[in-house]
């Protein structure tokens, strides 16, 4: 059975991000479209699940839960904030897996107690994507992490570049969420098609 989310786990800003990410085979991709309406948002989902169709392809829904549930959605992704401002019984019945942001132990403890499909970890390098208000984490905190949610899936993110992931995936992290590195470089389905032959070599044997 494949883990959830999948070791390579991209997370981009358009549907043509995630229809392209689903024709390489990526198994998860996270869509994360800011300030839309409630109105927009449901299209943008339904387009996105349209665009993954027959791909094998899990989109997760960043933020916009009410929208992931009336478009029919199976996998959201909240940030803290989100997660207070959340229905977590409306989102649990309608059967969406969960995945947190955390950054430090408060939010960690606020998490887990929301009882995630995975927590993401973050930032674990500098990230110029966006103005962070935490420190990097490094890696160690990866493997403290670890051993504190115990079987649930660990997501590291945050500066996490291609040549990075066997370190990151050796300190303990069960997956590598991915932003920049894929959006951002020169040839992106290649960078794709490295971070699959990176993650496939880590699977156990069946």
């Amino acid at each position: 059975m494949r883990p959830y989310p999948d070791r390579f786990y991209p997370v981009v800003p358009t549907v043509a991000w995630v229809a392209r990410l689903g024709r390489l085979g990526v198994g998860t991709i996270q869509l994360r479209a800011k300030d839309l309406t409630h109105a927009a948002a449901v299209a943008l989902v339904r387009e996105a699940l349209a665009a993954v169709a027959g791909t094998g392809a899990r989109l997760v829904v960043n933020d916009h839960w009410q929208a992931a549930i009336e478009a029919g959605a199976e996998h959201i992704h909240l940030g803290q904030e989100d997660l207070a401002e959340a229905d977590l019984a409306a989102i649990r019945r309608a059967g969406l897996t969960l995945g947190l942001s955390t950054h430090d132990e408060g939010e960690l403890e606020t998490a887990l107690r929301a009882q995630p499909d995975y927590v993401a970890l973050g930032p674990i390098y500098p990230t110029t994507l966006k103005a962070m208000r935490f420190a990097p984490q490094g890696l160690d905190r990866i493997g403290a992490w670890k051993a504190r949610v115990g079987a649930i899936p660990l997501v590291a993110i945050g500066g996490i570049t291609l040549e990075r992931g066997p370190g990151v995936f050796a300190a303990g992290a069960d997956s590598i969420a991915v932003v920049s590195d894929v959006t951002q470089a020169a040839d992106p389905d290649e960078r794709v098609r490295g971070w699959l032959t990176l993650t496939r070599s880590l699977q156990p044997a069946a």
